[in-house]
């Protein structure tokens, strides 16, 4: 059980600690994405019987993200300090009222307030990044990272569970239910879960030393990296289903079910990802998702687009533009590579920042976290602006540029990117 003293590594009772941590972890973060995601669906309603804007609908949809985003670098130092299983079961009860109480707000104020408490439940990634790592031998840690990480699947859940209620019982029992399900996966998580006190770090380490790190040049490359995989990944599933609804008139349901094709694999899949950057290198499997992302996005940015052409029998009309079939197929590819990303960025991470996983994650995390709350805004702000709502696919084209050439000069040019060896070390 929980409290039983922990085993070495390698003894058979801490490798079957390591897999209980992984399993019950790995719920709690599903649980706790889900949560972090319920805008998505709730805000459509919401949105309607506010008489929102499509700027003041992303701002309501990202609200919980900045907080989740800005709390991700303290979270990450106090689970270094204190134990993942501490500071993940206070940070889960920390939310069960302010889930609950959702329910209640009426007006856009309260939506946006209540929104912010709600969204600590997004910083439970840099509490159990660390926590489950320090669990597995170096050799595993991308593994034990991406199959946590596939937690991100909640945002895929939630698409599947809360458009049933909302239809069911109106968009105020989501939150109700929601809370009720984040205390059960309380409950599981503190049962099942261990300590190690080999884990923990020295506690003289301030969180001003820790930010010291975003002086090293890896790190914010890795930020930038990790602002697309993950912040484009938050934003998108924030954004697609009143994307579906606005662009091919779906209904709630079908608009959700399609946008997961989006969500679940860009969650589910992270466990390969964590796999291949172990077998790979983080290096490789970053450069080969940065461009399949480019791909994807590129054909995701043109527009609906009609026009006339002059022809010798009269006026022909010609209209080009992705139908929902097409547009679904190339999300679900976009969703495999944003999760294939999501590992390997912090492969990266586990593998030049050994001592101090909790605190790199976290800044990285912050940054990813930050991406999903300031994308959601500018993809209202574009949409308000053009009128063209492929505008948010333009805008994370243009992103996906910085990093490729990033990547390139800084990595690729002294890399072999197909054996993901280094040829003269690699670089900043």
């Amino acid at each position: 059980m929980a409290y039983n003293a922990p085993a070495a590594q390698g003894d058979p009772l801490h490798e079957r600690q390591a897999w209980s941590v992984l399993a019950v972890s790995t719920l709690a973060f599903t649980v706790c994405f889900m949560v972090w995601m319920m805008f998505g669906i709730i805000g459509i309603p919401i949105q309607k019987m506010l008489g929102l804007n499509a700027t003041q609908f992303g701002l309501l949809t990202a609200m919980p993200v900045l907080t989740g985003s800005l709390v991700r670098v303290p979270l990450g130092i106090w689970t270094d300090r204190y134990g993942g299983r501490i500071v993940m079961a206070v940070l889960m009860a920390v939310t069960v009222p302010a889930i609950w109480m959702m329910g209640y707000a009426t007006a856009y104020w309260h939506f946006l307030v209540i929104g912010l408490f709600v969204g600590l439940a997004g910083g439970s990634f840099s509490v159990g990044t660390p926590y489950v790592a320090r669990w597995f031998p170096k050799a595993r840690q991308g593994m034990a990272m991406g199959v946590y990480g596939a937690g991100n699947s909640g945002a895929a859940v939630n698409k599947f569970v809360a458009p049933v209620i909302l239809v069911a019982f109106g968009w105020a029992a989501v939150p109700h239910a929601y809370a009720a399900i984040m205390l059960g996966a309380l409950v599981l998580f503190w049962f099942f879960s261990h300590s190690d006190p080999a884990h923990l770090v020295p506690s003289h380490v301030r969180f001003r030393d820790q930010l010291k790190a975003l002086r090293d040049p890896r790190v914010l490359k890795y930020c930038q990296y990790y602002s697309i995989v993950f912040g484009g990944y938050v934003a998108l599933s924030l954004w697609m289903v009143q994307y579906y609804v606005g662009e091919y008139g779906l209904d709630i349901r079908l608009a959700a079910l399609l946008a997961a094709c989006f969500s679940l694999p860009g969650g589910v899949l992270r466990a390969i990802g964590g796999w291949l950057s172990d077998r790979y290198g983080a290096h490789s499997v970053t450069w080969w998702v940065l461009w399949v992302c480019w791909i994807c996005l590129f054909l995701l940015s043109y527009p609906q687009t009609s026009f006339s052409i002059a022809t010798v029998d009269g006026d022909r009309s010609f209209h080009l533009g992705l139908n929902v079939y097409l547009f679904t197929a190339l999300m679900f590819v976009l969703g495999i590579a944003m999760a294939f990303g999501k590992a390997s960025v912090f492969k990266y991470i586990s593998d030049d920042y050994p001592d101090n996983i909790g605190a790199i994650s976290g800044i990285v995390g912050l940054a990813g976290g930050l991406g999903g709350f300031i994308l959601p805004i500018l993809f209202g702000l574009l949409l308000d602006w053009s009128g063209i709502r492929s505008s948010a696919f333009m805008l994370l084209y243009g992103v996906v540029w910085v990093s490729l050439i990033w990547m390139y000069f800084t990595e690729v040019r002294r890399t072999d990117v197909l054996k993901g060896q280094a040829l003269q070390g690699r670089t900043a």
